[in-house]
């Protein structure tokens, strides 16, 4: 028997004073049973960053043919597609050339520089393409902010980022491996 995910409520509110962007929105989050606590919160810390009408989870880890995270024109159209973690190079490939837009936030430390430094050459032709790697320590602390349900604020400001609930608050500052933020 295949086990079920755990299913997570967060009110996020978003202020992005680099986009002008200001809303609350009402997740809900299914966190699949092999997913960490480190990885749930920086998909919520990557909706943040791109936080708009339309952008959605998808089934995540659990579908091989969907990212974390998409957004769609009303024609059907894959405006962002976004990962999260360290996916390998054809599947970044694939989905540069089915989205206008393909952002991958990557985390997990030193792992992080082994798994782009290869690849970074050979991804370099992707003009729509931006990689950005959350520092260890920051998705560290940001994984204490995981609930059943969660009321978080989101910060964002020249390129900084604050998250946080009532009783934490961690500052985020992310570095760009390539494209621009």
């Amino acid at each position: 028997m295949a086990l079920k995910p755990t299913i997570l409520k967060a009110t996020l509110h978003v202020a992005d004073i680099d986009r002008g962007y200001y809303d609350d929105h009402k997740l809900t989050i299914a966190q699949h049973p092999s997913e960490t606590d480190e990885r749930t919160v920086v998909r919520l810390l990557a909706f943040a960053l791109n936080a708009a009408d339309g952008l959605t989870f998808t089934e995540g880890i659990a579908a091989k043919d969907e990212p974390d995270m998409w957004s769609r024109s009303l024609s059907g159209e894959i405006e962002k597609w976004i990962e999260v973690g360290l996916p390998d190079e054809r599947r970044i490939r694939k989905a540069c050339n089915r989205a206008q837009r393909v952002y991958v936030y990557a985390y997990g430390g030193r792992s992080v520089p082994l798994w782009w430094r290869p690849m970074a050459e050979k991804l370099a032709g992707h003009q729509n393409l931006t990689v950005v790697d959350i520092p260890l320590t920051a998705t560290r602390s940001l994984e204490k902010l995981v609930g059943k349900t969660m009321t978080l604020q989101c910060t964002i400001q020249d390129g900084q980022i604050w998250m946080g609930d009532a009783a934490n608050n961690v500052c985020v500052e992310p570095e760009v491996l390539c494209g621009a933020r």
